[in-house]
């Protein structure tokens, strides 16, 4: 059954992730009228919700966009900072979606934020501790049970960030249309872009529910 989930989660990710390259490049070959670059269209963002201490900078790579709370940076891809197309605009605003979030003490960003240094501190050990668990389960259960209870933390991050990348792109997408950034005739590629990347969030935390299921199972197995 565990192998039978493994394989769906992993065919739905292929299936997002092809999703989210085509409709990205269909929005990336509609050009904005007004002319305006990844860049300016983040820096008309944060400037028309009051955000003057974030700065808008290019960043090498592909799709490495995002904002940053602790430099106040949103750093968008070459692709995205100097471009002028739908999907460059749309990723642009939604990374200063994260900013406007910060900015108005979003509950979820706030959740999300305080589990970081937790997160971040659980993945270092994660895999010496369930290694262990696993060699000496019969032993130390209570290594394994460590070792779980450190993966659920990485899972319940997952999960706590489906809201906020889900907000971020309601408010980009409610900006962008309020400004006429984008057009009816090219709202729906936007949307379209912005929900398949939400897409893969959603996989991420799929997968990493099923991946815990599966550590539980290895254990409760071994204990029985």
């Amino acid at each position: 059954m565990y192998w039978i989930m493994f394989i769906a989660v992993a065919v739905l990710s292929y299936i997002v992730q092809a999703s989210f390259q085509k409709k990205f490049q269909k929005a990336a070959e509609l050009p904005l009228l007004n002319g305006m670059k990844g860049c300016d269209v983040a820096r008309q963002m944060l400037s028309d919700h009051g955000i003057h201490d974030v700065k808008v900078v290019s960043t090498d790579g592909q799709l490495t966009d995002n904002f940053n709370p602790t430099n106040k940076t949103v750093n968008l891809s070459e692709a995205v900072y100097g471009q002028c197309n739908v999907a460059a605009a749309a990723v642009a605003a939604h990374e200063c979606g994260h900013a406007v979030q910060h900015a108005r003490g979003y509950i979820p960003v706030k959740v999300r934020s305080a589990l970081v240094p937790v997160v971040s501190f659980s993945s270092r050990l994660i895999p010496i501790v369930l290694l262990a668990g696993m060699l000496l389960i019969n032993v130390f259960p209570q290594i394994m049970w460590v070792g779980i209870i450190l993966f659920a933390l990485t899972t319940l991050f997952s999960f706590v960030t489906l809201p906020v990348e889900i907000d971020a792109s309601r408010r980009a997408l409610a900006w962008l249309s309020e400004k006429d950034i984008i057009d009816p005739s090219n709202e729906d590629e936007a949307r379209g872009a912005l929900r398949a990347a939400a897409y893969t969030y959603v996989i991420s935390a799929l997968s990493s529910l099923a991946t815990l299921i599966y550590y539980l199972s290895i254990f409760s197995g071994r204990r029985n």
